[in-house]
Order: structure tokens, then sequence, then C-alpha cells
């Protein structure tokens, strides 16, 4: 899933961004194989927790860049973010209330998935176009 297109040029930002693809991508896989839904339930488990750590080390770390480049989108930045932690939460919370049920599954990983390629291939990017226009360093990090 993930392509060289989604580079931002900050090399931090852009493996963070392969790791989230990655995991993302790996989950969306299990949950759509054929595999016993028993068998499915250690990886959604594991995915839930990797997003609520991993995530907000990622968004803690591309926020501080921002400031330390003084960048103008910032606080729209994170408020994406922040919509994008509470939906996580939002659905382990749901999760927690109504127990790990197909439907929900399937929606959360396509939401994951939808939300990963919209945030970094579009949102992010402005992160690079403005770290060029700016004649810095492409690839600080």
């Amino acid at each position: 899933m993930w392509r060289d297109s989604y580079k931002v040029g900050i090399d931090l930002i852009d493996e963070q961004h392969k790791e989230l693809f990655a995991r993302v991508s790996d989950f969306v896989g299990v949950i759509r194989s054929n595999e016993n839904w028993d068998d499915k339930l250690e990886k959604v488990k594991e995915t839930m927790e990797f997003m609520g750590e991993y995530v907000v080390t990622h968004f803690n770390d591309e926020e501080a860049y921002q400031e330390k480049i003084g960048y103008p989108g910032i606080e729209e930045h994170k408020r994406a973010h922040a919509r994008f932690r509470k939906g996580i939460n939002d659905y382990i919370l749901s999760f927690e209330r109504d127990g790990f049920t197909e439907d929900k599954i399937q929606e959360f990983g396509g939401r994951l998935m939808t939300w990963l390629i919209m945030h970094v291939g579009k949102m992010d990017q402005r992160i690079g176009e403005y770290i060029k226009e700016q004649g810095g360093e492409h690839n600080e990090g």
C-alpha cells in the first residue's frame, strides 16, 4: 500500500508513515482473509493496541517538527490528528462495549486505510511542499 509518492521528505516522518501503512495493510489483509474469525481477533486486538500507542507517538513527532519549522498549517493539522485520535478511541470504546463484531472490524479497517491514504497522501504532503517553498533542507529529520 505504501507508495514513494507519499514521502514527505522528512526521514523520521516517512519511516513512521511506512510503518503505519505496513501495519494497516497487514491488518486489512488479515480481516479480509478466509481465516477463522477467532484467529483474526488476536490481530485485531494487536492492531488496536498498536494504533492507540504508535499514532500518538507519530502525531507528537509530526507536530513537533511542524512547530520547529514554523509550519503555517499546524493548527488545522493538529485538529485533523485530534479527530483521528478520537475516531480510534471511539472504536476502542465500541469494541469494549459491544465486543469485536466482524462488521465493526471490517468498517474499522476500511476507515483506517482511507484515513491513512487521505491524510498522508494529501495533508502531510503540504508539509514537504512548505519546506521546499522555504528553500529548506527537505531531508531534515
